[in-house]
């Protein structure tokens, strides 16, 4: 079995603008045929039936669900998922927020976690980890991905609010390409993960707001959504680790 990672970009979907084309959020204001479709033609590319991508109603949250199988509809409330289940793939959608994969390789359990500001202050990736590890995972054998994401030169907030993420996520503050106050998630979820005794920490380096080939938020809603997916590949006489962009 082989751990594999993907990371989507805005083409080659059916979505019109300004979703165009590849969104994968449903509930953005896209057409909800469009976003099915797409979804359809993300599993077939993965090489999966679209029942085994899990995914997130995501509410910035610390909620994390362990699952087992294929669900009905989008996890509730929720914005973390972990599993040990083979060929079951855990989707997480951003748009600036940050898409955090981890995996012990060796224990057999992923997860995958959405991260953006207000979740990562209170804590959404301690208690993932500690849902791994209640699965049979070690920190030291956690490998982690960090997708694309606002980066700290772009991503401007009050100096009251840099402080109070500074206060529960150290490592996160940054002066941006403007010389204002910042926010570099990926930096202090990074410093986050080390010092919780993950054995690696590997970032995307791409800004969802400065690259047009991302969806962002921040540069210009309504948009579409992005997916950062995991998943264990059971199929035999596969290479290792994938990250596609598309």
């Amino acid at each position: 079995m082989r751990v594999r990672r993907v990371v989507t970009g805005r083409s080659g979907g059916v979505s019109r603008a300004p979703y165009a084309s590849f969104n994968l959020g449903d509930h953005v204001g896209d057409d909800p045929k469009a976003v099915a479709d797409n979804r359809t033609r993300l599993a077939e590319q993965i090489g999966l039936p679209p029942s085994r991508l899990v995914w997130m109603e995501q509410i910035h949250s610390r909620n994390v669900v362990v699952v087992d199988g294929p669900v009905d509809a989008a996890v509730p409330a929720t914005d973390a998922l972990v599993t040990t289940t083979a060929d079951l793939a855990l989707a997480v959608l951003t748009a600036d927020c940050v898409p955090v994969l981890l995996s012990d390789d060796e224990a057999g359990v992923i997860a995958g976690v959405h991260a953006g500001r207000v979740g990562a202050r209170i804590g959404i990736i301690p208690a993932t980890l500690r849902a791994m590890v209640e699965l049979g995972a070690r920190p030291e054998r956690i490998g982690a991905l960090l997708g694309p994401a606002a980066s700290g030169r772009n991503y401007e907030v009050p100096p009251h609010m840099q402080r109070d993420v500074e206060e529960h996520l150290p490592g996160s503050a940054c002066v941006t390409a403007k010389g204002t106050t910042g926010l570099d998630l990926r930096a202090g979820i990074r410093r986050q993960l080390l010092e919780a005794g993950v054995a690696a920490v590997a970032a995307d380096p791409r800004c969802t707001i400065d690259d047009p080939d991302l969806f962002s938020h921040r540069r210009g809603a309504p948009t579409g959504r992005l997916a950062s997916v995991i998943w264990i590949d059971s199929s035999a006489g596969e290479e290792a680790d994938v990250t596609d962009d598309r």
